[in-house]
């Protein structure tokens, strides 16, 4: 039984949604952000990368900077850019790129919940990460960007959300400079709230898909705050976390590429003939992967088709038989000796969302080789993590990807 809560959401003005909604803050560095949002004093990129805000180079994790980001937000709400609604609502998110549609529900999720394990995890988070955006929770007392939850698809929600918004004009709909399209309706009449409410007590579980360690910090802020509350009771604002919950067979996943700076010291030659105790090699001239199991890679301008050989991973475990697993075990690590693949200097990863001539760019500038991956499935996804174990790092890339600002929930 899914414990969803409407909230009174703070969120932009129509005219200037576009201005204000910006990317997630982990998928732009900080040069990046400044360069984005340098000629829009209204985007919240100033509030989930107060960095941009300062004129010369600033640790992104100074105290400074999370101060900033508390003063920006405060001044959108105080000049008028943000404006918080009158009564607790759910929002109705939805998101186009290219001929993919996906339709979501924007809702606080229960700490409680992800705690006994019904809102499951599928990666190990990184105690830095959680530190930085438990902080900045602490710091604004708000949820400034939205978890990505999945859940099995359930035909009565689909169904009344969809007739919300037959039924209603969108409060926002723009396209933003990437080309994805961004559409929202507000659910504030009490009956639609609680009729959704109730039929997400018919879902037994949802997933975390993007946002493990804003779930993490949602999960210590809810601890810090109880502790400190002698009058706790549960039903305070800190209970909840600020989620986009969006049914399993709507959402899509890329791959997650791969991309190595050397052969350890192989040949190119050598380094083929060891990849064939593993794999089914062949010259190709399509870069993309057809099918689980099978893998693309370029090499010295080449591309090249490797299928997993039959017997070279076990089918029948959750993580080992993931893409990523078969590559991992079966040629970085006994081929390139590429273990700690978090943490190691010689890889580095490149979200699908790229394409294959990033890894032909890359192989021209920095990587010697590099390999194309087919997605991995939701359904993999919620099948490691109802197995209670964790993916590989970098094993799935969310697009489309929500965007921050569109609705900021306060604690």
């Amino acid at each position: 039984m899914a414990d969803i809560r409407p909230f009174r959401g703070i969120r932009p003005k129509p005219e200037l949604v576009q201005k204000v909604a910006s990317p997630p803050y982990d998928v732009l560095n900080s040069k990046e952000a400044k360069e984005l949002a340098k000629d829009n004093p209204y985007s919240y990129l100033r509030v989930v990368k107060a960095e941009i805000n300062f004129d010369t180079d600033i640790d992104s994790h100074s105290e400074e900077v999370y101060q900033k980001s508390a003063e920006v937000l405060q001044g959108f709400i105080r000049d008028g850019v943000l404006i918080q609604d009158e009564t607790p609502c759910f929002y109705i998110y939805e998101i186009t790129m290219g001929s993919h549609t996906q339709r979501g529900l924007m809702v606080g999720a229960s700490v409680d919940e992800y705690e006994k394990g019904l809102i499951k995890k599928h990666e190990f988070t990184r105690r830095d990460k959680e530190d930085d955006r438990a902080h900045h929770v602490e710091v604004l007392n708000a949820n400034t960007g939205p978890v990505m939850l999945s859940y099995h698809a359930d035909s009565d929600i689909d169904a009344h959300l969809d007739k919300i918004c037959t039924a209603g004009e969108p409060a926002y709909s723009f396209t933003a400079h990437d080309g994805i399209k961004h559409v929202m309706w507000v659910a504030s009449n009490p009956e639609d709230v609680e009729r959704i409410r109730k039929n997400f007590q018919n879902v037994e579980a949802m997933y975390v898909a993007d946002g493990h360690h804003r779930t993490a910090a949602a999960f210590r802020v809810r601890n810090a705050k109880r502790d400190k509350n002698p009058s706790h009771t549960g039903a305070e604002a800190y209970n909840h976390f600020l989620s986009v919950v969006f049914p399993d067979n709507q959402l899509q996943i890329l791959g997650y590429y791969r991309a190595v700076k050397d052969l350890n010291n192989l040949s190119p030659e050598e380094f083929l003939n060891k990849l064939s105790e593993y794999f089914k090699v062949s010259e190709t001239a399509d870069p993309t992967p057809a099918q689980a199991g099978h893998f693309t890679m370029i090499l010295d301008g080449k591309w090249y088709s490797l299928f997993a050989k039959e017997g070279s991973y076990p089918a029948d475990d959750p993580v080992l038989s993931l893409d990523v697993s078969i590559l991992q075990k079966n040629l970085l690590e006994p081929v390139l000796n590429l273990f700690d693949i978090r943490t190691n200097a010689r890889i580095d990863f490149i979200g699908g969302i790229r394409g294959t001539k990033e890894l032909e760019k890359r192989c021209n500038e920095d990587m010697r080789v590099a390999f194309a991956l087919y997605p991995t499935s939701i359904a993999q996804l919620m099948n490691v993590a109802d197995s209670g174990e964790v993916m590989p790092p970098k094993s799935t890339w969310f697009e489309p990807k929500l965007r921050s600002g569109m609705v900021t929930r306060s604690l």
